[in-house]
């Protein structure tokens, strides 16, 4: 949690931005496993409502009226019954006077007041959970069905702008979270072997996210399946000679992490492994040298889709003019989806805003007709302070070769007979965080995970 002046800087620069109207952020409440005593666990709280009221208690919604310059944080207080299972909990009131917010009242009190400012302009931001749509039903007659148009452009755009820029206490937040991820991809390293299965290191993996963080802040991916852009964990053992890809992160004091590292299961690239384990890893580190303020990252993406193709070329999977082949989508066969994409409070940062107006903007629109363009999450020109995911991949998906084949798309740019061969080949993604400095980017977290090839090797050695 940050300073009280934190919460009372960032609301008066939303009521700046947003102008006019008042402003409903709806929190979060318990989500219910199967019965409402047994619920997910811890409960996670909405970004933007944490980012604007910082309260991590369920049951909350904060209010900003802009022309009366009012803020009201409504919920109830818990009483006796619930303390004897949950503990004591701070008043609302106590709650609203740490991030400095003068006035509270019970939920029920929120109907009156949507209804006392009905004619005015009420901004919301799209609803994800059920129970927030079953409330603005309530609360102002807008419908599940219409709630995502109904949602404010002001809002969002307002939000995103503000969320987009890290600060320097948000960065160090972020840093302590990509240290615990080099936690869990370092153990997942140390574990890897023949013979033990996906389920057992992926365990332990999101064990380390719960021992040392608040937990995952996704699902962790971890199968020998790379080529599955989110495989589960499975009970399958691992294979001597096959590649096993582990994207993990987790969250820390609200911040996430994201890693991914592809490793050989008995430690050792074949010679093929390893010529498409050199192009990804050219591709991430190229990344590295583009990445800048004023640079669109929708330029930095297609830099590395021209710089994969070119590599392709010599290994006799791709053939043609490298940009028509770009231009063509035929990449895509490999890449199917963005270099990377925003990360902050969310792994995927408010991508539930609308990605077109978190990734992109008016010079950057992706081209959702194209297969793998329209998987782009982020374009826009980068900026100071911003924080990216830099994650290409090349997978080998029968499915998608045998489609292409069968229609014959790209074939002018795409050498089938070889790809057939590739076909038991897998995945490989490496993915890092990076900030957006004033000169360039560079690598968050004090410790980088082993990915170059030979200190992969040499990391992995020690679990002999």
């Amino acid at each position: 949690m940050f300073s009280k002046e934190t919460y009372i800087r960032r609301r008066a620069e939303l009521k700046k931005l947003v102008g006019n109207g008042v402003i409903v952020l709806f929190g979060n409440n318990d989500s219910p496993m199967n019965y409402p005593a047994n619920a997910y666990a811890p409960m996670r709280q909405d970004s933007s409502f944490l980012y604007y009221f910082g309260q991590h208690r369920d049951g909350l919604v904060g209010v900003i009226d802009i022309e009366n310059d009012t803020e009201v944080l409504f919920g109830d207080d818990i009483d006796v019954e619930d303390i004897v299972w949950m503990g004591y909990t701070p008043s609302v009131a106590d709650l609203a006077a740490e991030v400095g917010v003068a006035k509270t009242a019970p939920m029920k009190k929120l109907k009156e007041f949507c209804d006392i400012v009905k004619n005015r302009k009420i901004h919301f931001l799209p609803p994800y959970r059920f129970d927030t749509k079953i409330q603005i039903v309530e609360l102002l007659g807008i419908y599940p069905s219409q709630q995502k148009e109904a949602a404010s452009l002001e809002l969002i755009k307002a939000v995103v702008k503000m969320r987009a820029t890290k600060s320097a206490e948000e960065i160090a937040y972020i840093e302590a979270a990509c240290d615990v991820g080099y936690v869990m991809h370092t153990t997942a390293q140390l574990l890897i072997k023949p013979g033990i299965t996906e389920r057992f290191v992926a365990g332990q993996v999101d064990g380390i996210a719960r021992s040392l963080a608040q937990g995952n802040s996704f699902a962790t991916i971890f199968s020998q399946h790379g080529e599955i852009m989110h495989g589960n964990p499975s009970d399958a053992k691992l294979e001597d000679g096959r590649l096993v890809l582990c994207d993990a992160g987790c969250e820390l004091d609200d911040y996430c992490s994201d890693h991914t590292r592809t490793m050989p299961v008995n430690g050792k690239f074949t010679q093929r492994q390893l010529e498409i384990y050199s192009i990804v890893e050219a591709c991430h580190d190229y990344v590295l040298e583009m990445a800048k303020p004023g640079v669109k990252y929708m330029d930095v993406h297609f830099a590395v889709c021209r710089l994969m193709t070119e590599r392709l070329k010599e290994l006799g999977l791709m053939k043609g003019d490298t940009d028509e082949a770009v231009a063509a989508g035929a990449h895509a066969m490999f890449l199917p989806h963005g270099l990377g994409h925003m990360m902050g409070m969310d792994v995927h940062d408010m991508e539930g805003l609308g990605q077109i107006y978190v990734g992109f903007d008016e010079e950057t629109r992706p081209n959702l007709e194209q297969f793998g363009t329209n998987c782009l999450r982020m374009g826009r020109k980068l900026e100071e302070g911003f924080v990216m995911t830099d994650e290409p991949g090349i997978y080998f998906i029968p499915a998608l070769i045998d489609d292409w084949k069968a229609s014959g798309h790209c074939k002018e740019f795409l050498n089938f007979d070889k790809l057939e061969t590739y076909k038991d080949f897998g995945g490989i993604r490496i993915e890092d965080d990076i900030l957006i400095t004033k000169e360039g980017c560079r690598f968050l977290g004090s410790k980088r995970i082993p990915y170059h090839p030979q200190e992969l090797e040499e990391f992995m050695k020690t679990n002999i």
